[in-house]
């Protein structure tokens, strides 16, 4: 499927929908839209995924089957300056696939664009009607399950689950892929909005998953939410802790993170606290334990200031650590497998 991709004013840092779509996806991407970037390339900013070029707006892009929202705003909510891009698209009779909390489905008017046009709205962050409560059971499956947490929102859970799962399939392993955000529900065509679910029924939702793929493969990784500490998404994350029961627990970070992401004036703990809350908040549930850490360098530009970042961190880890993007999964895999 061919898509454009907007990202308005946020590409590449704030846009991370759009770069995890770029990196992982089975896209053909045409363009990503950015009114501050026209004529630039995706990999002048990102080097490592699919390239395309940075375009004004949907008048700029050529006959595509989509567009993707390709951003993930605090809050979830729809930027009004995005709207003529979206009418642009459905007037097409392209599909229009978003990940915001705004759903663009009970839009009026691109609902009637869209059954005007013959096209579809997919509202990824739309969870179903029957979910429900955990039943306690998800460590009764037969995979084993790996779990990505965090020190904040934002720092690469999504990524390192994925570079995981490609590095141990690349090994031959048996391994699954459990989404619980928008951008790795559109990357792998299922999953559970998990921070759109009624909050009793978070633990149950990722419970689900694990139960309908824990027997088809000998590992299952869970894409991490949120982190433990965050003032507004700490619920999601013990939800996903408490419903995944998760055997082990890959800590991310990104270097040089002092505070936490929307509420700068909370610091991070250190990491050694980290370790301690995650493992103790599991334990009555499921016990687990820390067992590598995945470290985003994106921020560092030489190779060995971002390889003394890595050292640093798995000094304070206690345990193996990687930048997965930068450098390779070897050393973490291991001590996951």
């Amino acid at each position: 499927m061919q898509v454009a991709i907007l990202a308005h004013e946020k590409f590449p840092g704030r846009a991370k929908t759009a770069v995890g779509i770029l990196r992982y996806a089975d896209y053909d991407v045409a363009a990503v839209l950015d009114r501050d970037r026209p004529g630039e390339r995706v990999t002048d900013h990102v080097p490592d995924v699919q390239d395309a070029p940075i375009v004004a707006g949907m008048d700029d892009v050529g006959d595509v089957d989509a567009l993707v929202i390709g951003i993930a705003p605090i809050g979830g909510g729809f930027d009004e300056s995005w709207r003529p891009d979206v009418e642009s698209a459905l007037e097409r009779g392209c599909d229009v696939i978003s990940g915001l909390h705004y759903f663009l489905e009970d839009d009026d008017e691109f609902a009637r664009l869209a059954e005007a046009n013959d096209c579809d709205i997919w509202d990824v962050r739309k969870p179903r009607d029957d979910l429900t409560v955990s039943q306690g059971v998800a460590d009764e499956v037969d995979a084993e399950v790996v779990l990505t947490v965090g020190t904040d929102c934002s720092v690469g859970k999504m990524t390192a689950t994925l570079e995981l799962v490609q590095a141990a399939r690349d090994r031959g392993e048996s391994v699954g892929f459990i989404p619980t955000g928008q951008t790795g529900i559109m990357i792998d065509g299922w999953g559970n909005p998990i921070d759109r679910v009624v909050s009793d029924f978070t633990a149950g939702a990722v419970e689900e998953m694990i139960l309908e793929r824990g027997d088809e493969y000998d590992y299952l990784f869970v894409e991490g939410q949120g982190s433990i500490v965050h003032p507004a998404y700490s619920a999601v994350t013990c939800g996903i802790l408490h419903g995944s029961m998760p055997d082990k627990l890959v800590l991310c970070h990104e270097a040089g993170k002092e505070v936490i992401h929307g509420y700068e004036s909370v610091s991070l703990p250190p990491i050694s606290e980290y370790v301690s809350l995650y493992e103790g908040l599991a334990r009555p549930v499921h016990e687990t334990e820390i067992v590598a850490g995945a470290i985003n360098t994106s921020g560092i530009a030489d190779d060995e200031d971002a390889r003394a970042a890595i050292a640093e961190y798995k000094s304070a880890l206690g345990a193996p650590a990687a930048d997965l993007v930068r450098f390779d999964a070897d050393d973490v895999l291991e001590a996951i497998l």
